[in-house]
C-alpha cells in the first residue's frame, strides 16, 4: 500500500479545492435510506456516458426493481415513476476500485506466515466504516477488498458493492468470484519493516518466488490425491477414507481450477515476469497485476498472457521499488492491447477515481472513453461482474453516479450515488441533514459534559467538620540484619 504520501503540492490543492465537503462528513446511519426506494425511476434529461456504446445527449435511464429497464434519448416515464431531472448534469456509471481496503478496520495483513491463503476477509467486513459513505459521496460503488502485501500469498479477497447503512452480510457482491492476494518485491521480502527477532521467511526476492512454487507444488500434488478420491468414489467403490482437509491448499486448489482470482502486488518488470512464469508452470492465470508500475516496460508480455493491470494514475518514488513508474504506464499498457484499471488503495483517493482516471488523457493521450472505462468497464472486467456493472445498459444493475459537470473534469461533484436503483447518496440530503447531525453532537457533548460535573470527586460527601480518614500506610518489610559471620554480606 502506497500510504497517503502526495507526490506534488499541486496535487494536493488540486483534491482540496475540487472535493464535495460531503466526503469529509463523518456520516451517520440515518444518511442511509431507511426505506425501500421507489422500484420504478426515471432520471432524465441528463449527458449520459454509458461507457460502451457512446455518450447520449439529453437521455434518459429507467431503473425497475434496482435494473436498467431501457436507456436512451427518448425513454416514457410510467405513471407510478420517481422523476430524477438531471437537466445539465452527466451521469455515468457507478466507479468500480478494483484494489481497496476499506471496510476491514486494520483486518489487512496476517503478517505471521508467509501462506496465509487460510484467512478471509469476507470474515472481518464491517459495514460502520465511515470510508463507505465518503467513497459513495466520490462515485464509488463495487469496490474489490483485498489483503495487505506483507505476504507472498496472502489472504482472500472479496468484491463488496458500497450499501451503506445494510449489515456486513448484505455487502458482498452477489456471484462475485473470490480472489486472493499475492505480493512480490520489498513488501513481503519485508525489508521495509523492523520487527526485531528471527527474519521470517522470505527474505529475498528469490524466496518470495520459491515461496509461492512450494506452495503450489503442495497444492497440485493434495489436489490430485482428492481427484483421485473422488474418481474412485464415482466409480462406485465404498468404504473409501478421505484425504485430510487443508484449509490452507484448499485456496491454491480454487486457483487451479479457475475458481478464484489471483490479485497480486508487483512493481518491477523482473517479478512481473517471475509470476507469468511461475503460473504458467502449474496451469494458473494471473486475473491482475496491482499497481504495476513498470507494466509498460513488459506489456506485451502482460497483454499475452491475458492478465489485467490496475494501477495508479501517476503515484512513484515513493519508494525504491517505484522509481521507475511514469505517469504515461496506463495509456502505454492500454495501447499494447494490456486491460487496464485505475485504482486507489486507498480510501480517500477512491473519493476521486474520476479525476485519476482522466489524468490518462493528459499523460497519453487516451480518449474520453478510453479513460471513463479505467475505473467503470475494465474493472469490472478485471473482476468479471461486467456482464451487470461497469456500463450504462438495459439489464445491467442500475448502479450509477450523477455528476454536476463532466465527470473527467475537475470541477465535477457527485450529486447522487445510486446502487441496486437506491440512492445511497445524495449530496443535497447530505448538506440539509449536516445541522441536525450537529445539534445531536452538541447534546451528546453536552450530556457528557454535565455527566462529568455530577460524578462526586475523591473525598465529597462527608459530614460538614469530618476528617477524612487517615489511610494505614502499608508496612514494607525490614531487610535482614547483617551478621559478622557472614562479613555484612548476603
Amino acid at each position: 500500500m502506497k500510504g497517503a504520501i502526495l507526490t506534488a503540492a499541486w496535487f494536493t490543492c488540486a483534491v482540496l479545492l475540487v472535493a464535495p465537503a460531503a466526503i469529509f462528513a463523518r456520516a451517520p446511519k440515518s444518511s442511509a435510506p431507511a426505506a425501500e426506494a421507489s422500484p420504478v425511476i426515471l432520471i432524465q434529461n441528463a449527458t449520459i456516458l454509458t461507457a460502451s456504446h457512446g455518450t447520449i445527449e439529453r437521455g434518459s435511464i429507467l431503473i425497475k426493481d434496482g435494473k436498467i429497464a431501457e436507456v436512451g434519448p427518448s425513454v416514457k416515464a410510467p405513471k407510478d415513476a420517481q422523476v430524477i431531472d438531471a437537466a445539465g448534469q452527466f451521469v455515468m456509471p457507478g466507479i468500480i476500485d478494483c484494489h481497496s481496503h476499506i471496510a476491514v478496520d486494520g483486518s489487512v495483513n496476517e503478517g505471521s506466515i508467509s501462506v496465509s491463503s487460510i484467512v478471509n476477509i469476507a470474515d472481518v467486513l464491517n459495514p460502520d466504516d465511515v470510508d463507505i459513505y465518503r467513497d459513495l459521496a466520490g462515485g464509488v460503488t463495487v469496490a474489490n477488498v483485498l489483503h495487505g502485501s506483507a505476504n507472498p500469498i496472502g489472504g482472500q479477497t472479496i468484491v463488496i458493492k458500497l450499501r451503506w447503512g445494510q449489515p456486513a452480510s448484505k455487502l458482498p457482491f452477489e456471484g462475485a468470484l473470490p480472489g486472493i492476494k499475492f505480493a512480490l518485491g520489498e513488501n513481503p521480502k519485508r525489508s521495509n519493516f523492523s520487527r526485531g527477532g528471527t527474519p521470517r521467511y522470505p527474505t529475498t526476492r528469490m524466496g518470495v518466488e520459491e515461496t509461492i512454487r512450494g506452495a503450489f507444488t503442495e497444492a497440485r500434488d493434495y489436489k490430485a490425491i482428492w481427484d483421485l478420491y473422488n474418481k474412485r468414489t464415482s466409480a462406485g467403490e465404498k468404504n473409501l477414507i478421505p484425504p485430510r482437509r487443508d484449509l490452507r491448499l484448499d485456496p491454491l486448489v480454487e486457483v487451479l481450477e479457475g475458481k478464484r482470482y489471483v490479485h497480486s502486488h508487483c512493481y518491477r518488470e523482473d517479478e512481473i515476469l517471475m509470476l507469468l512464469r511461475v503460473a504458467k508452470e502449474f496451469g494458473f492465470k494471473v486475473r491482475t497485476f496491482q499497481h504495476v508500475l513498470e507494466g509498460y516496460k513488459v506489456a506485451d508480455e502482460i497483454a499475452a498472457s491475458g492478465a489485467g493491470a490496475s494501477t495508479f494514475s501517476d503515484w512513484w518514488a515513493y519508494k525504491v521499488e517505484a522509481y521507475e513508474a511514469i505517469p504515461y504506464n496506463a495509456a502505454l499498457m492500454t495501447r499494447r492491447g494490456v486491460l487496464v484499471s485505475v485504482n486507489s488503495d486507498d480510501a480517500e483517493e477512491a473519493t476521486h477515481l474520476n479525476q485519476e482516471a482522466a489524468k490518462s488523457m493528459k499523460f497519453g493521450g487516451l480518449s474520453q472513453d478510453e479513460a471513463l472505462k479505467l475505473v467503470t468497464l475494465n474493472p469490472a472486467m478485471q473482476l468479471g461482474i461486467d456482464k451487470r456493472v461497469g456500463s450504462i445498459d438495459a439489464g445491467k444493475d442500475a448502479d450509477l453516479v450523477i455528476y454536476n459537470h463532466d465527470p473527467l473534469s475537475a470541477y465535477a461533484v457527485v450529486q447522487k450515488t445510486l446502487i441496486d436503483g437506491r440512492v445511497y447518496f445524495d449530496r443535497q440530503r447530505d448538506i440539509a441533514d449536516r445541522p441536525a447531525r450537529e445539534k445531536e453532537k452538541r447534546a451528546l457533548l453536552d450530556k457528557q459534559k454535565k455527566s462529568a460535573e455530577k460524578k462526586p470527586e475523591a473525598g465529597e460527601g462527608k459530614k460538614p467538620g469530618e476528617k477524612k480518614p487517615e489511610e494505614k500506610k502499608e508496612e514494607k518489610p525490614k531487610p535482614p540484619q547483617s551478621t559478622p559471620a557472614l562479613g555484612g554480606a548476603l
